[in-house]
């Protein structure tokens, strides 16, 4: 088969690999999309610790079961595998397992024609799903158990709370269109790249502001969703956050960096760390995605796997106006 392959920091080959052997009570996934993650990208420049090259990158991805209880069906991955035995499994918390493996780190990703996965974390899904929207399952999830982290913490309803969501990448504008079908009329995006802001315009029916030329009052909303995770963004999600509010930081983008610990005791602030998702939170984005909560997808654009180095190349550099670029195996065409 053919295969995506991080091969150096910067360096991606499209190159023949070994087609994957189906374990104990796993099963083969012929892959139809599989979407590009920021954890991808930041594996992709040698920032990322737990990704060591050699290594097929991946963990978005909708495919065709090729046995077992879904054969034949179009499948969406849960990327996690946990021990399901743990306190935490066991509490609904395996997203926390400590025993957790994620395909695309732990084991061989989708950005290959095939791969192989827990029967058990497969997701069936309508056969007129189209694979490059299901595919956004993933980002959705995780966008999607952080706001409802979020919902139990801020102590008024959500759809009273003005509510700003830096970063307009796939988990950050997914985070802030699911808070408007939620009915929350006060949401905010922040977003730097020029080219990204006017295609969220185009196609998308959510507010967006560029902090680099607007400027904007502190301590302004009640809510912050850091959907990047870097120095910058925690500093600014802590400068826009009201007394008595919450910052949901789910982005990786770096560890370095302080808080304001004297603001966040001072002014009763809480601070959320949200890490992925468990498996309902999957099924309920698919649901969500498919039934047109978040509207038009349009800020979707979908490759060729083999053409994939270019696309990490432009996500990177900021070339690409594209908040997901979804890559598709050459057997499709």
């Amino acid at each position: 088969m053919k295969a995506l392959v991080y091969t150096n920091p910067f360096e991606l080959k499209y190159i023949d690999y070994p087609e994957p052997q189906a374990g104990k009570d796993e099963i083969n996934i012929k892959v139809q999309a599989v979407g590009i993650c920021g954890s991808d990208l930041h594996a992709y420049q040698g920032h990322d610790a737990r990704r060591n090259p050699p290594l097929v990158l991946g963990h978005e991805v909708v495919g065709v079961a090729q046995e077992g209880a879904y054969e034949g069906k179009s499948v969406i991955i849960n990327p996690l595998s946990t021990c399901l035995k743990c306190t935490f499994c066991l509490g609904g918390k395996s997203n926390l397992c400590p025993d957790r493996k994620l395909i695309g780190m732990n084991q061989p990703g989708g950005f290959a024609d095939y791969i192989s996965v827990k029967e058990r974390n497969c997701i069936p899904i309508s056969d007129d799903f189209n694979p490059a929207e299901a595919v956004l399952t993933e980002p959705v999830a995780t966008a999607l158990h952080g706001i409802n982290l979020m919902r139990k913490a801020y102590f008024r309803p959500l759809q009273e709370a003005s509510i700003l969501v830096i970063g307009g990448g796939s988990v950050g504008l997914a985070a802030a269109l699911l808070l408007k079908s939620f009915g929350c009329q006060h949401v905010c995006l922040a977003e730097t790249n020029e080219k990204r802001i006017s295609m969220i315009r185009k196609t998308c029916d959510v507010d967006l502001i560029n902090p680099m030329t607007t400027t904007i009052d502190r301590e302004s909303y009640h809510c912050v969703v850091d959907a990047v995770g870097t120095e910058q963004t925690r500093k600014f999600a802590c400068e826009q956050v009201k007394a008595a509010g919450v910052i949901l930081h789910i982005g990786l983008g770096s560890a370095k960096g302080e808080l304001d610990i004297r603001k966040l005791t001072l002014s009763e602030i809480t601070f959320i760390g949200s890490y992925t998702y468990e498996h309902l939170d999957l099924v309920a984005a698919a649901k969500a995605i498919e039934s047109g909560s978040l509207g038009a997808l349009g800020w979707v654009d979908v490759r060729e796997l083999s053409k994939g180095a270019d696309a990490f190349s432009e996500l990177v550099s900021g070339a690409s106006a594209y908040s997901k670029i979804v890559l598709k195996p050459q057997w499709l065409n």
